[in-house]
């Protein structure tokens, strides 16, 4: 039966692999359940949108998820509905199609299982496919339209313009070592560039990858004799640096890739949404354009094998691990300024104490001042409204019935708060004289009531007693007389 992946299944008769009608009934693969109709794709990894590492197209490619995305193709769509061929990629699709349906290498029913280790192999994306003894093998790859490690992810495109000059260099160090030795890099990159005065290197970020690699992202500013500067375009830049002694030169450094970071043209865009890559069935890729979540912002990319996903992984998880350290540094930054808000708002009910302390300094002061100011001098119209004023404001603060009582209440009150207040802080009591001394005769005057009371029980209880002596006496003598 045909590999469907890495689950079971079943035939019912007939070739594995052929152009006719499809004999599989049912496959289970390994990343999701499917049926496929023949030999074709199944069931891919899906999609999902991603973040960071640029690659070739100065796209960053960041992980897409385990999403669920069912396509059903035969061998005919995927293998001929592609745009027209040359005669050497014809050539190469009919050798690849013989490898794997009808070898004639030994020409007895060992082809048929020759056939089968060829679909393997194909499948696997590795190993060489024979099929004929006067034709070279076929070559498999995971680029060939039969291996199913295949899956289509979103990646970020760039909005940095040309103009801004923004260039990539990847280095193959710890980011530890390149910001301890940022500077000297700085001028071993100025004199690759020449060591021409009027240009100046500039470091834009730099950035931890996966692999303990380092992501430096530089620009170039170039002066002219009249005072003006400008940045060199990204592509400028980039074309320099691609050149064979100067790729020498930054590999010393320890540069493994180089790139512009410069935002794709509507027609670079349309030019790549348009071709499918290599072996990537067009129907797949139609329908990657379709589920792109935001088509202004991410464009498809395909990922081969489980390395360019492992690859995907890691960028995913260094972007995880960015974003976590950044999150804790706003932590802290925020638990910072909680702290200085709480010291600052101290700080200003201190100052409006001492303000208004200061004001009342400086109302007495003036008071005096006024009042030498005017000694001497008889009184005048004004001065005696004020006077006036005063003695009416004073006269109303004393009337028993209006404020002169309510302050007294608010201050016996505020007396009573500090009392309490203070008996709480010292864990102690204290009784007023007056009121100890109102208390001791109170129970003074208790305790004589209850003397006297027991004065007056005795005396009943003695009372008690003189009758019960005399009934006793006079019960025997009236016994006599009526007997």
């Amino acid at each position: 039966g045909a590999f469907g992946g890495f689950g079971t299944t079943t035939t019912t008769a007939g070739s594995a692999f052929s152009f006719s009608a499809p004999t599989n009934t049912g496959t289970s693969g390994l990343f999701g359940a499917s049926q496929n109709k023949g030999f074709g794709f199944g069931t891919s990894f899906g999609t999902g949108t991603g973040t960071g590492l640029g690659t070739g197209l100065g796209t960053g490619l960041g992980f897409g998820g385990f999403g669920t995305q069912q396509q059903q193709t035969t061998l005919g769509s995927s293998l001929f509905s592609q745009p027209a061929q040359t005669p050497a990629q014809s050539n190469q699709l009919i050798n690849t199609a013989s490898a794997l349906s009808a070898p004639t290498l030994l020409g007895d029913e060992r082809d048929a299982l020759l056939a089968k280790w060829n679909q393997l192999q194909a499948f696997w994306g590795t190993g060489k496919g024979y099929f004929n003894n006067n034709i070279a093998p076929v070559e498999f790859t995971q680029e060939n339209p039969f291996c199913r490690f295949k899956a289509v992810g979103y990646s970020l495109m760039p909005n940095n313009k040309d103009e801004d000059g923004l260039v990539v260099l990847v280095f193959n160090r710890k980011e530890i070592d390149i910001r301890s030795q940022q500077q000297q890099l700085v001028e071993s990159l100025h004199k690759i560039l020449g060591g021409n005065q009027t240009l100046t290197v500039n470091v834009e970020g730099v950035r931890t990858m996966p692999d303990d690699q380092t992501e430096v992202i530089i620009y170039v500013v170039e002066r002219s004799p009249n005072g003006t500067s400008r940045r060199v375009p990204a592509t400028t830049l980039y074309a320099h640096f691609e050149q064979a002694n100067i790729k020498t030169s930054l590999q010393q450094l320890g540069v493994t890739l180089s790139m512009a970071r410069t935002e794709l043209s509507p027609a670079q865009v349309k030019q790549l949404l348009q071709n499918p890559p290599a072996g990537v069935d067009p129907i797949i890729w139609e329908q990657a354009k379709v589920d792109n979540p935001d088509p202004d912002k991410l464009i498809p990319v395909p990922m081969v094998g489980f390395k360019e996903l492992l690859r995907r992984l890691k960028v995913q998880d260094q972007m995880t691990k960015q974003h976590q350290t950044r999150l804790d540094i706003i932590s802290e930054d925020i638990s910072e300024l909680q702290k200085n808000q709480t010291t600052t708002m101290a700080k200003i009910a201190q100052y409006k104490r001492k303000l208004m302390k200061l004001s009342h300094r400086t109302l007495q002061v003036l008071i005096k001042q006024e009042i030498q100011r005017k000694s001497g001098y008889a009184i005048q119209a004004d001065e005696e409204q004020l006077r006036v004023q005063l003695d009416t404001i004073q006269c109303e603060l004393n009337a028993p019935t209006q404020f002169k009582g309510r302050l007294n209440e608010l201050m016996s009150q505020i007396r009573m708060q500090n009392h309490f207040g203070a008996v709480r802080a010292e864990e102690r009591y204290y009784v007023d004289a007056d009121l100890l001394r109102e208390i001791k005769q109170h129970l003074k005057q208790q305790q004589e009531g209850l003397s006297h009371l027991i004065s007056i029980i005795k005396d009943d209880l003695e009372d008690i007693k003189l009758i019960e002596h005399g009934l006793n006496e006079s019960i025997p003598i009236r016994g006599g007389v009526f007997s």
